[in-house]
């Protein structure tokens, strides 16, 4: 695989990380009788911040190996 592919790879495993986030939020708060916004930033608070820390390392990660793939191309040209 590339170097593209495997940017594109890691952008997606960091949108899952990112969404599972809120998934989790979600299933966390499924018991709750009644919604608000500070509930829900209280749920997002006890899934804690480590899918956001993984989602952003793998975004950081994608977007170098997007940006070493896009120079390899060029200088082939």
């Amino acid at each position: 695989m590339n170097n593209k592919g495997v940017g594109a790879v890691f952008c997606l495993i960091s949108a899952i990380l990112f969404s599972a986030k809120y998934l989790s939020a979600a299933i966390f708060m499924s018991g709750v009788s009644s919604w608000d916004s500070q509930m829900f930033r209280e749920g997002l608070r006890s899934v804690g911040p480590l899918p956001s820390i993984a989602a952003l390392a793998a975004l950081l990660v994608g977007a170098a190996f997007l940006v070493r793939g896009i120079r390899q191309d060029t200088k082939k040209k």
